[in-house]
């Protein structure tokens, strides 16, 4: 059974809305990431919510018997757990270009797929997908990270916002110099 087949975004929503949505929240995730890309951080950030959790938690090589214990929980050790404010501030960095680690600026490629619609309650969706973040500098380094997302929207007259962003990577080991760049 797919998510087109349980996810309900209204009481008697059809087939057709459902796929309209699911279209819908691809475009989002597709314009977004060319928000990204572009470096348009303010425009990426009228995209968030006030109640954002942008968070990746570290993900450790465990035993099957110990696959609970894979990424951390909230609350504890992560690459990232922040709010809009925090996201603010590491834009306000990069704008400034007081952020060494992006001065000069990365070139990076945000590709997002497998997007699948998996809860839909009122107003706020959460939808799941695969990413591959490809990030270049200065003249050698080459960064790529790759994982599952799970997102948290927010449909609203505007169009939708971002609520929640969960990064869970499939790296174990960070081989880059740093992690400036928006997820």
């Amino acid at each position: 059974m797919s998510a087109l087949d349980t996810a309900r975004p209204a009481p008697g929503a059809s087939h057709q809305d459902l796929m309209l949505l699911q279209h819908q929240v691809e475009q989002y995730l597709y314009d977004e990431a060319a928000l990204l890309d572009a470096r348009r951080y303010r425009d990426w950030l009228a995209l968030i919510a006030e109640d954002m959790h942008y968070w990746m938690p570290i993900r450790r090589t465990v035993t099957q018997s110990d696959i609970a214990a894979e990424f951390t929980k909230i609350g504890d050790m992560a690459f990232f757990d922040d709010d809009r404010d925090m996201l603010e501030m590491r834009v306000k960095k990069l704008e400034a270009g007081s952020a060494w680690s992006e001065d000069p600026p990365s070139r990076s490629r945000h590709f997002v797929s497998n997007v699948r619609v998996v809860e839909v309650a009122g107003d706020e969706i959460t939808a799941e997908c695969c990413f591959c973040l490809y990030r270049t500098r200065l003249n050698t380094e080459v960064d790529a990270w790759t994982g599952r997302r799970i997102d948290g929207l927010r449909r609203t007259k505007e169009g939708f916002l971002l609520t929640r962003r969960h990064l869970f990577l499939d790296q174990t080991l960070i081989r880059s110099t740093n992690m400036s760049t928006l997820f």
